[in-house]
């Protein structure tokens, strides 16, 4: 059963370029992913189409992940759940795609959420439809991992932050974001080459 939805997924599935096209569209649409359309969700489409636009043009791939994606010798695919209006997905799927491009191991694929919903429920975080969410697959399709919805990093301070106030609140979101820009991509590639080599 679940093989079947996973190769249903994969086939469903967007290459990145054809994903950063469709919320374009919608964009010029006037209109978020997903079937919930807000003046909010609208915004944060925009503003993550920008944060995309602006880390495919500046994001590196380490040395390290360079010198360790050399290293696997297996293939495998990423199949990512993902929406336009979310901005852990907006500065975690520009660093897949950059670890995809480096390496003919690697592909990756892109499904909505909302449009995948039994996929979703399978791949829950403590009970929650949290994106973005990367399934990890082997060459026959298994589910060798998954990981998300944001680098180890800035789970631990989300976690804190729960802890100390009960809530993510805007202050806590615009600290986050600024933790991603000086971050670079980097905690999402060490997270990636370690989830590999686990696998």
């Amino acid at each position: 059963m679940m093989n079947n939805l996973i190769n249903e997924s994969i086939l469903k599935g967007l290459p990145y370029d054809t994903y950063r096209n469709v919320i374009k569209d919608l964009l010029n649409q006037g209109k978020s992913t997903g079937p919930n359309q807000s003046e909010d969700l609208l915004n944060y489409s925009k503003l993550n189409d920008k944060r995309m636009d602006r880390l495919d043009k500046t994001l590196k791939i380490s040395e390290e992940t360079s010198s360790a994606l050399k290293d696997f010798n297996n293939n495998y695919t990423f199949l990512v759940i993902s929406e336009g209006w979310c901005g852990d997905a907006a500065q975690v799927l520009p660093v897949l795609n950059k670890i995809a491009e480096s390496s003919s191991n690697i592909d990756l694929k892109i499904v909505l959420r909302d449009e995948n919903e039994e996929l979703m429920n399978k791949f829950l975080t403590n009970n929650s439809k949290s994106i973005p969410k990367i399934i990890v697959l082997d060459s026959a399709n298994n589910v060798i991992n998954s990981w998300g919805p944001r680098p180890s990093i800035a789970t631990k301070m989300v976690q804190d932050y729960k802890t100390a106030h009960g809530v993510l609140d805007a202050n806590f979101k615009k600290d986050l974001q600024l933790w991603y820009n000086k971050d670079k991509g980097q905690n999402t590639q060490n997270d990636i080459i370690q989830l590999l080599k686990a696998s």
